[in-house]
């Protein structure tokens, strides 16, 4: 049995989607499963056409278009052929993978639904009628919290297919001593940390707003980088709060490990339903750091419970964002006790082991033998 999972981007690659699929693809692996992964050649970065990373097979082609962040390239068309699949797992959405799944017709399609089309809503006017097509195609629709799966317009004709696998992570490494007092010296005041890719659906201007509103000693404390970081630089200087934000860019995993010991919340102000889950968001709650995120129907109320493992606000309100992160600095026995429903509940709910047996248990309904 040889499943191919398509996407846009793999692991070296920062982001949500990327970090899931290679924890998927290795798990297959590990469990014997003869899986290979199929992406676009970053544009930034060059890597060899094939490559294997924890034994996981990487097809890498070369991207010739980028319009509205979905890169295209005609060569997964024969790509795809050539490796003739028993079945293709596409995560979705990216507009080139479903019209390259095309490539192979009798092959069974399971489709991560990861979000729906939010921002460019122009491209989904043309975009529609091939979306459809995939979801009535997919033999399986995997989505990762009932919440999105039952808020979304775009699966309701399709439920009855959609099977829910929350997104899975390893458990935590502990974190590096040394590196944890590197950055307590370097980061001596309340740290609100955030990490993830700069993005428009991230909220950020609304956490940047937020500092406005909360006593001078607070920082906020952003890993990462993404195509909104100058335009955020921007609005911290003419709110006045540019000295009270600590970009460090993109952070080693193992920097990051130390943050979480270092840092007092972790802020997730994601406004648009375009944030269909959170997963940096689950790996603070797993290292015990309790959350502030926004109400947006989507999965992320479901990984950070309300007066549980941290807060939830209003998306898009500044003054509510620094209201409940006052609330959480100023109660520390609050916060030790989200901290601890948060590692406990991760550790119950989200670790890999059940999300590669759910997944295991749905290629198997498809008649496949794993």
């Amino acid at each position: 049995m040889h499943i191919v999972h398509l996407y846009k981007d793999y692991a070296p690659v920062h982001g949500g989607i990327e970090s899931h699929l290679q924890t998927l693809a290795t798990g297959l692996v590990a469990r014997g499963v003869r899986t290979s992964v199929v992406v676009c050649q970053p544009a930034t970065r060059q890597f060899a056409p094939q490559s294997t990373q924890d034994g996981v097979p990487i097809y890498r082609v070369p991207r010739q278009l980028d319009i509205a962040s979905s890169p295209i390239s005609l060569a997964l068309w024969p790509l795809l052929r050539r490796l003739k699949p028993d079945l293709l797992h596409l995560q979705m959405p990216w507009p080139t993978g479903d019209l390259m799944s095309l490539a192979v017709p009798q092959t069974p399609l399971v489709v991560s639904y990861q979000s729906d089309v939010v921002r460019q809503q122009g491209w989904l006017r043309v975009y529609a009628p091939l979306l459809r097509h995939t979801l009535r195609r997919a033999a399986r629709i995997v989505v990762s919290s009932d919440a999105y799966r039952d808020s979304s317009p775009w699966l309701a004709p399709f439920r009855a297919k959609c099977r829910t696998v929350p997104l899975g992570i390893e458990p935590p490494v502990a974190a590096d001593p040394a590196l944890v007092a590197h950055w307590r010296q370097r980061l001596p005041f309340p740290c609100l940390l955030w990490v993830g890719r700069m993005r428009y659906y991230k909220g950020l201007a609304y956490a940047i707003a937020a500092l406005a509103h909360l006593p001078d000693q607070v920082r906020l404390v952003l890993v990462g980088d993404g195509p909104e970081r100058e335009r955020l630089r921007t609005l911290a200087q003419t709110t006045g709060v540019a000295e009270r934000v600590v970009w460090l860019g993109t952070c080693s995993d193992a920097d990051v490990r130390a943050l979480y010991s270092v840092a007092q919340l972790f802020v997730f102000p994601s406004h648009l339903r375009a944030e269909a889950y959170g997963l940096a968001m689950l790996e603070a709650l797993a290292a015990g750091v309790p959350a502030v995120s926004c109400e947006i129907g989507t999965g992320t109320s479901v990984i950070n419970r309300h007066q549980e493992t941290g807060l939830v606000v209003p998306p898009g309100d500044a003054l509510a964002l620094a209201t409940a992160i006052s609330c959480l600095l100023n109660d520390e026995a609050l916060r030790l006790r989200y901290a601890h429903n948060a590692k406990t509940r991760v550790q119950r709910q989200y670790t890999v082991t059940p999300m590669l047996d759910a997944m295991l248990a749905l290629y198997g309904e498809l008649g496949l033998a794993i």
